[in-house]
């Protein structure tokens, strides 16, 4: 596979219910070019008998990559659990191994521009080479692509960049005419999907965003206009992440949700963004 962006299923949308080759098949069978971890599902697969060689080669027998690396949090704390710093550490790991360059970051708890900027910095130190992708979404204290923007400004890193998700962009309240120049030079990666036009209360958004998530153009909020808005400001994405999360198409088994989701993300980069199909 030498697909520059390659189309990638989220950890997420295939959950963590399901073994390491299964989900390597169902995301290869549906057409995917990519397939997400993040420590919890590597760790499962580790847990599964499987060794670092047999997870390769399996990769290697279905010809997949792992392209999307995640997830980091809490790194604003500070007395972080070992299991947090153990889970960082595998995210570095899991880099190495599957050569992958960046790894998704969020974080849930509010803190100043400054104080968030400082411990960004701290965590791109320790990240090293890899590039630390924050995420707003806009239940965390990172809420939205302004804050966003300010800490991985304010970091002064390199290697802090950001991540932007079509469901906290919408969920956020933001239009599609706010991603500038300069921001969008700092935009590693991105992750697709849809979203009811009514969300869910404020005080549960976090539950919409965690079990009722919709697949690329099948909601009501263009997801078409985000994925233009990413080609117009000149964006080169390292993936092209279908992180639909969602009970109910999961419900449906990892091979109709892999299905599913894909074809639907193909109709939207059809319209919007022919390259990255063809």
């Amino acid at each position: 596979m030498s697909k520059k962006n390659p189309i990638t299923v989220s950890s997420w949308t295939l959950g963590d219910q399901c073994k390491f080759e299964d989900r390597v098949i169902a995301a290869k069978e549906a057409g995917y070019e990519g397939i997400g971890l993040r420590a919890e599902t590597y760790v499962d697969a580790l847990n599964e008998g499987l060794h670092d060689k047999d997870i390769l080669a399996i990769l290697d027998k279905h010809d997949m990559k792992v392209t999307e690396v995640e997830y980091i949090v809490q790194w604003c704390e500070e007395h972080r659990s070992y299991e947090q710093k153990y889970k960082e550490q595998m995210c570095f790991h899991m880099c190495e191994l599957f050569g992958v360059g960046h790894i998704n970051c969020g974080l849930m708890e509010n803190y100043s521009v400054e104080y968030t900027a400082q411990k960004l910095k701290e965590l791109c130190q320790r990240a090293g080479k890899y590039i630390i992708g924050v995420e707003p979404m806009p239940y965390s204290g990172i809420p939205n692509l302004q804050k966003g923007w300010e800490v991985v400004k304010a970091s002064g890193c390199e290697n802090a960049m950001l991540i932007l998700d079509t469901w906290h962009w919408v969920r956020a309240d933001q239009p599609y005419d706010i991603l500038t120049p300069e921001i969008a030079e700092k935009v590693i990666s991105i992750q697709i999907n849809d979203a009811y036009e009514r969300p869910y209360a404020d005080s549960i958004l976090r539950d919409e965003s965690m079990h009722d998530r919709l697949a690329p153009g099948t909601g009501a909020k263009d997801t078409a206009g985000f994925v233009k808005m990413i080609k117009d400001a000149g964006i080169d994405p390292k993936v092209v992440g279908v992180e639909v999360i969602s009970d109910e198409i999961l419900g449906r088994g990892i091979n109709e949700a892999a299905a599913y989701t894909y074809e639907n993300t193909e109709k939207v980069l059809k319209e919007a963004w022919p390259e990255l199909v063809d």
